[in-house]
């Protein structure tokens, strides 16, 4: 089989292209450094219609780098028949970063359509990198050594925001994290953190605190910065976890809409 370029088209000015290639050059790992380069650049690499079989997704992802075992393949669905922990994804509505319970977060996931919605259910990614860059020196400067602790609890009442005493006790078995506002990484480049589980700035009075936290996604996220996924069947999209941010948009919770999900780990604390 003759393999095929790889074609680029950039979706939005300051994240998301869209790549096209052949589905062998892809699962050979021929252009996985271009792809973990991309990734990194634009935030969110999306393929349209490829239709990969579980083994395929598995396979694709290995090339981009390590699978935790355990997270190996992940059915996101609200049918608690199809995953236990339906409940929870609720919480994907809201702008978040996977891992901010942990010191080193996956540096990407890998998500694939396999049933969709009639309405609704697109994905939607926010340039932590973009935003954090596009803020005036001076607030830059301001946001240097501020620390956000972050929560289980507070991301979980968004959707439950009156638990009972035993669902509470449940969140709270996820200790608390503390993560600086500003991830400098490695690269050089810096990132706001960011998100539902960002409870309050540590050392700051509460309300002020989270009248930053508020401020901080609102301009994260402003169209400029954002990249709509509208789904097809059989598409598959990644995205770098340490420079975005993500959302479902509301859906029918009995809509049936299925998708499996992969992540390459990461070998990057939080700094």
């Amino acid at each position: 089989m003759k393999d095929s370029a790889l074609t680029r088209k950039d979706l939005t000015a300051r994240i998301a292209c869209e790549l096209e290639t052949d589905l062998h050059s892809l699962l050979s790992g021929k252009y996985a450094d271009a792809i973990r380069h991309l990734l990194e650049e634009r935030g969110v690499v999306a393929f349209r219609e490829l239709h990969l079989s579980d083994e395929q997704q598995l396979t694709f992802t290995k090339t981009l780098g390590i699978t935790p075992q355990k997270y190996e393949v992940t059915k996101i669905t609200m049918d608690p028949l199809e995953n236990p922990n339906a409940n929870y994804i609720r919480g994907a509505f809201f702008w978040h970063i996977d891992g901010t319970m942990l010191d080193v977060p996956c540096f990407a996931s890998i998500m694939s359509s396999r049933r969709l919605s009639e309405s609704g259910g697109q994905t939607e990614f926010a340039n932590t990198y973009a935003a954090y860059d596009d803020l005036p020196e001076s607030e830059k400067l301001e946001l240097e050594g501020l620390k956000v602790v972050h929560m289980f609890e507070a991301a979980q009442r968004y959707v439950q925001p009156e638990p009972s005493f035993a669902e509470l006790s449940k969140w709270q078995e996820h200790k608390p994290n503390t993560l600086p506002l500003v991830w400098k990484h490695r690269s050089g480049r810096k990132s706001l953190v960011l998100g539902s589980t960002a409870s309050y700035v540590e050392g700051m009075d509460l309300q002020k605190g989270w009248a930053l936290l508020t401020r901080l996604r609102d301009w994260a996220t402003q169209p400029r910065f954002v990249y709509r996924h509208e789904w097809r069947v059989g598409d598959l999209v990644i995205w770098d976890n340490t420079g975005t941010m993500h959302r479902a948009l509301p859906y029918a919770m009995d809509s049936g809409r299925l998708m499996y999900r992969t992540q390459i780990a990461g070998d990057e604390p939080f700094a």
